[in-house]
C-alpha cells in the first residue's frame, strides 16, 4: 500500500484545498496547506527511497489487485531504479514549485485553492504513471495527466494561454489515441497467447508477429514521442511554455514531458524489443536532429520562455539517443538525465519566471545590467545557466557525458553530430545571460529588485542538488545501473567490445568468443578487423 499511499497523498490534499475558503484572506492557509501537504509527500517518497533494496533491484514496493477483471486489467503498482528516480524527482520538485508559485499573480476570478489543488493532482497522476505496471492502468494515467496541465494553462496562463492550451490538448490526445489502438491491440495479442492480460511481466517475451510487433511498438512510440517531446513533433512546447506560468512550465517541462522517455524505456524497450532496435536507426537520426534544431532555435529567441522550451527540445533529443544506441552506459546517462535536466530546468524557469515578473516583460531585450541591481538573482541565473549547458562540475555533465560516450561505441558520427549541441548550448545560455545581466542598465529595468528570502529558499535546494549530483552521481547510479542492465537485457542487447589490437588480432584470427556482428572483412584486402562503433 505504500505506492498508493504515496500517490493518493497529493490528490486528497488537492480536495482539501477545495474546501478551504476562496478569499483573499484565506489564501495563505491554502498555500500553507499545499506546501506541508508536498513536503508530507516527499517525506513518503523518501521512504521508498531508502527502503529500496539497490543490491537486488527490480521492481519493489509491489502491489497487484484485479481491477477490470473483464479485460485483463489489473491495479498493478511497483518500482524499479528508472521508475524510482523519476518519482523522486517529482516529489522534490513539487515543493520547490509551491514554494515558488506563493507570490503568483493569478488572473481576475481565479483562486490559489484550484490552482495549487490542480498542481497536488499532477504529483499524484504523476507519481501514479512512473509507478504503474499494468499497461492499461499506466495510458489512463498518462491520459489523466493532461487534465490538470490542460487548466493550469488555459486558466491561468498568458495572453495566448488559450491557443496554447488547445493546442497542447490536441497534439497530446492524438498520441494518446494512437497508444489506446496499440493498447487494445496488446490485449489481443496476449488473448491469443493465452490469459489476456496487461501485467507489464506477463506482455515481456509475449509472442507476436514482425508486423504486429511493429505497429504496437509504432502506437506506444508515436504518443511517447510528442510527450517527450521530439522533433517534429515538439511544436506545441514552445508555445505551451510560453503562455504557461513558471510552476506550471516546470510541472509540464521537468515532469511530465519525462512521461515520454519514461514509456520508450519501460514499455518499447521491454514489450517490443525487436521493434525498437528495428526502429532505433531513424529514432537516433530523429533525436540527433532534436539536439541541433532545439539548440539552433534557442539561439535565435529572444522569448526568455521559448529559449528555454527549445533548449528542453535540445536536451530530451540527448535523453532519446542514449535510450536508443543500446548501451549500459548511455542508457544510464539518459536515465541520470532525466533528474538533472528536470532539476537545471526547474531551476532556470523559475528564476527567470521571477525576472519576468519584476520587469514586466519576457523579451531579452528588455533587460540589460541586471547584476547590477540584483546579483543573487543574477547568481542562481548563471548557475542554472551553465548546469543547463552542461559544465563540468554540475549534475547534467555527468549524464550527458555518459550519453555520448555510450552512443560513441555505437555511432561515431551520431556522438558526433550530438556533441555540436553543447557548443550550441553554450551559445544560447551565455548570449542570454549577456544581455540581460551583464553591460550597462537598461531603461525601464531600475525597477527589477533581488530575489526575496522566500525565492532564495524556493529555489536553493534545486542549486544544493545540482551542484552535490555534479560532483558525487553515484547514489542515483546505484539505483539506476540494475534496472537499465534488466532493460537492455529484455532487449538482447549489450555494450559491445571495445575496439583494441587485441580485439584486431582476434579478428584475424577468427576467435570464437567473439560475437559474428563485431568483425567484419574488408572486400578489397579479404582480412577481419572489428567494425566501426563496435558493432
Amino acid at each position: 500500500m505504500t505506492l498508493t499511499l504515496l500517490a493518493a497523498t497529493p490528490i486528497v490534499g488537492a480536495l482539501v484545498l477545495m474546501l478551504l475558503p476562496r478569499t483573499a484572506a484565506g489564501a495563505g492557509l491554502v498555500k500553507a496547506v499545499a506546501l506541508a501537504v508536498s513536503v508530507v509527500t516527499l517525506g513518503l517518497a523518501l521512504f521508498v527511497a531508502f527502503g529500496y533494496d539497490t543490491v537486488e533491484g527490480g521492481y519493489q514496493f509491489v502491489e497487484q489487485r484485479e481491477w477490470i477483471g473483464a479485460i485483463g486489467a489489473n491495479y498493478a503498482l511497483g518500482v524499479n531504479g528508472i521508475g524510482l528516480t523519476l518519482v523522486l524527482l517529482t516529489t522534490v520538485l513539487v515543493p520547490i514549485v509551491l514554494l515558488s508559485a506563493w507570490g503568483d499573480r493569478l488572473p481576475a476570478g481565479r483562486s490559489a485553492n484550484a490552482y495549487l489543488a490542480w498542481m497536488l493532482v499532477l504529483e499524484g497522476l504523476a507519481i501514479g504513471v512512473f509507478s504503474a505496471t499494468d499497461v492499461f492502468l499506466f495510458y489512463v494515467l498518462f491520459e489523466a495527466t493532461l487534465v490538470p496541465i490542460y487548466f493550469l494553462i488555459g486558466a491561468y496562463g498568458g495572453p495566448g494561454r488559450s491557443y496554447a492550451a488547445v493546442k497542447f490538448l490536441i497534439y497530446n490526445l492524438v498520441g494518446g489515441l494512437l497508444m489506446l489502438a496499440a493498447v487494445v491491440g496488446l490485449y489481443v495479442v496476449s488473448a491469443q497467447s493465452g490469459e489476456a492480460s496487461y501485467l507489464l511481466s506477463d506482455l515481456t517475451g509475449v509472442e507476436m508477429s514482425q508486423t504486429t510487433e511493429r505497429l504496437l511498438f509504432l502506437g506506444f512510440m508515436a504518443a511517447f514521442a510528442i510527450k517527450a517531446p521530439l522533433w517534429p513533433l515538439h511544436t506545441w512546447l514552445p508555445d505551451a511554455a510560453g503562455n504557461a506560468t513558471p510552476a506550471t512550465s516546470v510541472l509540464m517541462v521537468s515532469i511530465i514531458d519525462k512521461v515520454g522517455t519514461f514509456g520508450m524505456l519501460r514499455y518499447c524497450l521491454e514489450i517490443f524489443p525487436n521493434a525498437s532496435e528495428w526502429a532505433s536507426p531513424v529514432v537516433i537520426v530523429l533525436a540527433v536532429v532534436s539536439i541541433l534544431y532545439g539548440a539552433l532555435l534557442a539561439v535565435g529567441q529572444d522569448d526568455i520562455r521559448r529559449l528555454i522550451a527549445y533548449t528542453s527540445v535540445s536536451h530530451f533529443g540527448f535523453i532519446i539517443l542514449g535510450i536508443f544506441v543500446f548501451t549500459q552506459t548511455a542508457t544510464a546517462g539518459a536515465t541520470l538525465y532525466m533528474f538533472n535536466h528536470g532539476l537545471s530546468t526547474a531551476a532556470l524557469f523559475l528564476v527567470t519566471g521571477m525576472m519576468i515578473a519584476r520587469r514586466g516583460s519576457a523579451s531579452i531585450a528588455d533587460f540589460g545590467g541586471v547584476q547590477k541591481i540584483a546579483p543573487v538573482m543574477s547568481g542562481i541565473l548563471l548557475i542554472a545557466g551553465l548546469s543547463s549547458l552542461s559544465l563540468p562540475g554540475l549534475a547534467p555533465f555527468v549524464s550527458e557525458f555518459m550519453v555520448l560516450a555510450g552512443t560513441f561505441t555505437r555511432s561515431i558520427t551520431a556522438a558526433v553530430f550530438a556533441t555540436l549541441g553543447i557548443v550550441l548550448a553554450a551559445m544560447y545560455i551565455l548570449i542570454m545571460y549577456q544581455r540581460t545581466m551583464t553591460g550597462p542598465l537598461a531603461p525601464g529595468a531600475e525597477g527589477v529588485t533581488d530575489l526575496s528570502a522566500r525565492e532564495v529558499t524556493a529555489l536553493s535546494p534545486a542549486i544544493v542538488l545540482i551542484v552535490a549530483l555534479g560532483f558525487y552521481p553515484q547514489p542515483l547510479l546505484d539505483v539506476i545501473n540494475p534496472a537499465v542492465e534488466d532493460t537492455l537485457t529484455s532487449v538482447g542487447q549489450s555494450d559491445p567490445p571495445p575496439r583494441t589490437e587485441v580485439a584486431q588480432t582476434a579478428c584475424e584470427d577468427g576467435a570464437a568468443e567473439l560475437p559474428p556482428s563485431f568483425c567484419v572483412t574488408d572486400a578489397a584486402s579479404g582480412t577481419s578487423a572489428p567494425e566501426e562503433g563496435g558493432e
